[in-house]
């Protein structure tokens, strides 16, 4: 069973950065390498969204909204997957997903909360 554990939210202030983790287990690493993970979010009130992707050759697609403050990245031998979040504003106040996918399958995380007080 795939399971994916986020971690790494929490309270920050505007302008600060908080950096997310994303463990997935019951993986192997060529599924891991192959699978595209993303990061996606969910504000109160609000629709999930896409925030960031990065797919097996190291391609990241990012949301209009966090381009130039956000950096995805994925380490191979650790199966972990990375959000570097930069001048956060508090409209980055979101619980964060981490999600894997590909053949057809997908998983995600729990979430992790981030807050961002003005």
């Amino acid at each position: 069973q795939v399971q994916l554990v986020e971690s790494g939210g929490g309270l920050a202030q505007a302008g600060g950065s908080l950096t997310l983790s994303c463990v997935a287990s019951g993986i192997t690493g060529l599924t891991f390498r192959i699978y595209v993970m993303g990061w996606y979010r969910q504000a109160p009130g609000k629709q999930r969204e896409l925030v960031a992707d990065i797919r097996g050759g190291g391609f990241a697609n990012y949301a209009d909204s966090v381009k130039g403050r956000f950096t995805i990245s994925r380490d191979y031998a650790k199966k972990t997957a990375y959000l570097q979040m930069n001048s956060l504003s508090p409209d980055d106040t979101a619980v964060y997903y981490c999600n894997i996918k590909g053949n057809g399958r997908e998983y995600w995380g729990e979430g992790t909360l981030v807050t961002v007080s003005s």
